[in-house]
């Protein structure tokens, strides 16, 4: 909850750098949930939702990789909304 906090307003403080460091965040989270090392309440569960939702929303015009090397990124699969979706399956 933390890292969903520190986020809001989503419009102004959701971007590149932000989104790359909170989405390890929940990939790990998600990888300790997967292993069964911990139980979350279904609360937070629905907290993680919405906040997939709410970047959604807002990050369909944040790139998710700025690097030069890559010269053929797909803009409808590299951007926060694209992988919020993922996330959330």
């Amino acid at each position: 909850s933390r890292i969903i906090k520190s986020l809001e307003p989503y419009q102004r403080k959701l971007g590149t750098d932000t989104w790359y460091y909170s989405k390890r965040c929940f990939l790990a989270l998600i990888e300790i949930l997967a292993k069964h090392m911990i139980m979350l309440k279904d609360a937070t569960y629905q907290e993680i939702l919405n906040f997939l939702d709410a970047a959604e929303a807002h990050g369909a015009k944040i790139v998710t990789s700025l690097s030069p090397l890559e010269k053929d990124l797909n803009p409808a699969k590299n951007n926060v909304t694209y992988e919020a979706r993922i996330l959330k399956k």
